[in-house]
């Protein structure tokens, strides 16, 4: 998930991206509280650009400035949990079915394969290093979806709201059982695709959303 960081990139921009990757990679957690200071020394910029890009996460409701004490990374509430994958929701769906008008099925028929192939490595044995496959693919899809929009303000949104998701799932490991259902919801979204039904993946993209809110404890 990291941008690109061109050459000649502002240090502010440069500070965002870092602190980004901070938060939804490694670093920061979701609810951490973090002075100033400390989160100078952590970016590895001096204080005008941190100060820029901490204004940047706070208008995209990353994180929460405390005046005079430092930041406060989003919390995963049950509401923030509900409305980011919500909002990723009305997005797919509408990917899905323009995945299915614009008819190029190659890229999805190899995600598909993937997507088999760690669904079979899940059932019999589940490593560490098959939960971070599994999550990569799962963004993977994700995009896919989301990038079939083919509009850059809906794209901008849809970004937004995937680093919000990203911290709130560092606060929970992508567990064995959680990695097959997974797995097998994609590949019905990904079939409805294949078989250019709208509805069905429109409606396989839903029951995914709500099977994921599940696992998060949350009942519709």
């Amino acid at each position: 998930m990291n941008r690109p960081k061109p050459e000649g990139m502002l240090l502010a921009d440069q500070a965002y991206e870092k602190l980004r990757e901070l938060l939804t990679v490694e670093g920061l957690r979701a609810g951490q509280f973090v002075s100033m200071p400390d989160l100078v020394e952590l970016l590895g910029f001096p204080l005008a650009p941190t100060r820029e890009a901490v204004k940047r996460a706070e208008a995209g409701s990353l994180v929460t400035v405390l005046p005079k004490r430092g930041v406060l990374v989003m919390e995963a509430t049950s509401t923030a949990i509900r409305e980011c994958f919500d909002l990723r929701t009305i997005f797919d769906q509408e990917g899905a079915r323009r995945l299915v008008r614009q008819g190029r099925p190659e890229s999805l028929s190899s995600l598909r394969l993937a997507h088999e192939k760690i669904l079979e490595r899940a059932r019999a044995d589940v490593t560490t290093a098959l939960q971070q496959q599994a999550k990569e693919l799962d963004w993977a899809l994700h995009l896919s979806l989301g990038g079939a929009l083919e509009n850059a303000a809906a794209q901008e949104i849809y970004a937004l709201n995937r680093d919000k998701i990203a911290i709130i799932q560092q606060t929970r490991p992508f567990l064995p059982e959680r990695i097959a259902s997974a797995m097998e919801e994609h590949i019905r979204i990904i079939d409805a695709i294949l078989a250019r039904d709208e509805e069905q993946a429109a409606r396989a993209v839903r029951e995914h959303y709500r099977n994921t809110l599940r696992w998060w404890g949350i009942l519709l």
